[in-house]
């Protein structure tokens, strides 16, 4: 395939799109590690919302109300894992493995924003099927398989080493 533009603007984009998204996610798990104050960590929790912001037309409610039962867990894997993602696309470290971690936590989110299914064509809040963590998973995925992570990041390097060129299944977690 070629590009009838500048590869250095296709660089810039991503980068720039790669430290947007990790601003997301490293602000959404902040505020949420850091809600009930700095001498009361994870304060926040999932409950409230996987018990009674799930519509229930929505046909993937029950897992929901399942996650709930398991909050103990699901609470500091989102608060946790918002803020490794964030800080893996930020500095371009197992780019690929966190972008699609990343994706799959959008995808959860968008699943739960549903206000009924197929049939009611997949509503969710201001409109049908597309809200931001619908949008959010599809910016990680291309960036994903553009291998951000190489361009300013740590990826680059690492793909430079002994072991990544012994084990080159390694390359699909970096990049």
């Amino acid at each position: 395939m070629e590009f009838n533009y500048s590869e250095t603007w296709l660089a810039y984009s991503m980068l720039g799109l790669r430290v947007v998204m990790a601003w997301v996610f490293l602000q959404a798990g902040l505020e949420k590690l850091f809600e009930g104050g700095i001498g009361d960590p994870l304060a926040w929790s999932s409950v409230g919302f996987l018990r009674n912001a799930i519509a229930e037309a929505n046909p993937l409610r029950e897992l929901f109300l399942f996650f709930a039962d398991f909050a103990a867990i699901i609470d500091p894997m989102v608060v946790f894992g918002q803020i490794l993602i964030g800080l893996a696309l930020l500095f371009g470290v197992f780019f690929r493995f966190a972008a699609l971690m990343g994706a799959i936590m959008m995808s959860l989110f968008w699943t739960a924003a549903w206000q009924g299914g197929l049939l009611a064509g997949f509503p969710v809040d201001h409109g049908y099927f597309v809200d931001s963590s619908l949008v959010y998973m599809l910016i990680l995925f291309g960036l994903g398989a553009w291998g951000a992570g190489r361009i300013v990041g740590v990826d680059r390097a690492l793909e430079e080493t002994e072991l990544v060129r012994n084990a080159p299944g390694l390359r699909f977690l970096l990049g």
